[in-house]
């Protein structure tokens, strides 16, 4: 029988005598791979170097594994990714536990990754080496970020787990040093979502109103402690995420990170303010001593009377020294004493002269009060008050009008004395003994004026008060 794959070139495929074998699709083919390999394989394990670390905007992750002779594809879904226990990074070590299979996309066999892990605890300090370079590097580390401690904080905040020993032995150290109000905010301190909480709980706190109420229900700390017991690197890896590092660097209130003991260091020391070696010598740093504050008050107050004292002293003796040098009372008082003796008796001069002259015009002015005196003086004025009278009476313009002469005013009452005033006032007024008379003036032609018109005559009215005859002196 002829070879199929052997026989002579055609242009269009034809059916070969002998052979049942049908092509196969692109897909149909990949498809058979992916059973095949997936029922070959199943899970595996493998121990890598993670490179071309990607993660897409849907939350998976992509990512290669390879040594020094091969490279595989990976992929992480989203929640096995939010689950891993550490940050993975290109050029860490890791063994990652998943399903093999094929995407027929591409037709690349890759691995779906389950649980990946750190190959050793050689791979973890690499990844934490790397990760305190990328972090220093950033200035995070740096000694000017660091903040003072305040002395005597009113509120402090707690970042631990809330049934650990740790929290126990930091409220027991705060109430024998110096009782102090303590809120303390719950997280885990390891396993999965350990380093998510922590940095939550920084950012809560740092999140609080700077000038809310002191005594509200959750008022602003002034100091917060970072704390969690001893454990292995593995245990205290939550302190090392970038998360954790990023909000404590980030916090405005002043932070103590005091995680693990004395010998156990975290990227989060690095990125506090200040490192506890535990959380009981957090405690004791965060106050002081309430008694030393009192010894010191107390010493501070003794101090401030003895020099209070000292001070009045030498001032009495300045004083003491001074008044030996000064003049005698009476000395001084001496000349002011006698000048004010011959004030006195200038005084009592001075009185019986001023009395004697007031006196004296007291006499005359009774003397000029006599009934002659009087007499005399009413009589002259009098005299001279007639006198002026019968000077008003001879000036009175309408006095006149008794005799037959009448007196022309204007409408508003004022006396016209020429032809040119009456001409320009053009109405006038004939004030006669008995009454007046309001008459029209026509100006003329230049000619003799004509007689004055009566223009109305109004009935006669008194237009002034009787003037009396003889004036009275009262």
């Amino acid at each position: 029988m002829p070879d199929p794959f052997l026989s002579e070139p055609r242009l269009v495929a034809e059916p070969t005598p002998g052979d049942n074998a049908l092509a196969l699709s692109v897909g149909e083919l990949s498809s058979k791979l992916k059973r095949m390999v997936e029922g070959e394989f199943g899970h595996v394990r493998l121990r890598g170097e993670i490179s071309g670390f990607k993660r897409a905007a849907s939350g998976h992750v992509y990512l290669a594994l390879k040594d020094e002779s091969a490279v595989i594809d990976g992929v992480m879904w989203k929640g096995v990714a939010n689950a891993l226990a550490f940050s993975p990074q290109d050029g860490v070590e890791v063994i990652a536990t998943g399903k093999l299979t094929i995407y027929p996309g591409r037709s690349k066999y890759q691995i779906v990754i389950e649980r990946m892990e750190l190959a050793g605890a050689g791979a973890l300090m690499a990844l934490l080496e790397k990760l305190r370079a990328q972090l220093a590097g950033e200035g995070l580390f740096d000694r000017d970020r660091k903040r003072a401690l305040p002395f005597l904080p009113r509120v402090i905040g707690v970042v631990t787990s809330p049934t650990g020993a740790v929290i126990r032995d930091i409220l027991h150290r705060l109430e024998d040093r110096c009782p102090t109000r303590v809120i303390v905010w719950p997280v885990k301190v390891q396993g999965e979502g350990a380093a998510a909480e922590v940095a939550a709980a920084v950012r809560g706190f740092d999140a609080l109103p700077v000038h809310g109420p002191a005594d509200g229900p959750v008022p602003r700390p002034d100091l917060v402690i970072v704390a969690r017991g001893g454990g292995s690197i593995e245990d205290l890896w939550a302190f090392n995420e970038e998360v954790v590092v990023r909000a404590v660097a980030a916090c405005s209130i002043p932070i103590i990170s005091a995680v693990g003991h004395e010998t156990d260091t975290t990227l989060c020391d690095h990125a506090a303010d200040l490192r506890a070696p535990t959380p009981t010598a957090a405690a004791e740093i965060a106050v002081p001593v309430l008694a030393e504050l009192r010894l010191t008050i107390d010493s501070h107050r003794q101090r401030t009377e003895r020099c209070a004292r000292r001070y009045v002293e030498r001032g009495r003796e300045r004083l003491t020294a001074l008044a030996r040098l000064l003049p005698k009372r009476d000395a001084l008082l001496g000349p002011q004493r006698q000048r004010a003796d011959d004030a006195g008796a200038r005084l009592d001069r001075g009185l019986e002269r001023r009395v004697t002259v007031a006196r004296g015009q007291l006499d005359r002015a009774t003397g000029a009060l006599r009934p002659a005196v009087l007499q005399r003086q009413v009589d002259s004025a009098r005299h001279r008050l007639e006198s002026t009278w019968r000077l008003v009476q001879t000036l009175n313009p309408d006095n006149v009008l008794e005799r037959g002469y009448a007196r022309v005013t204007a409408r508003d009452g004022a006396t016209l004395m020429s032809s040119a005033a009456v001409t320009a006032a053009g109405a006038v007024t004939l004030r006669f003994r008995d009454g007046s008379v309001d008459v029209a003036v026509d100006p003329g032609d230049g000619k003799t004026p004509d007689k004055p018109r009566r223009v109305e005559r109004s009935a006669p009215k008194a237009y002034a008060a009787p003037i009396p005859e003889q004036p009275t002196l009262l």
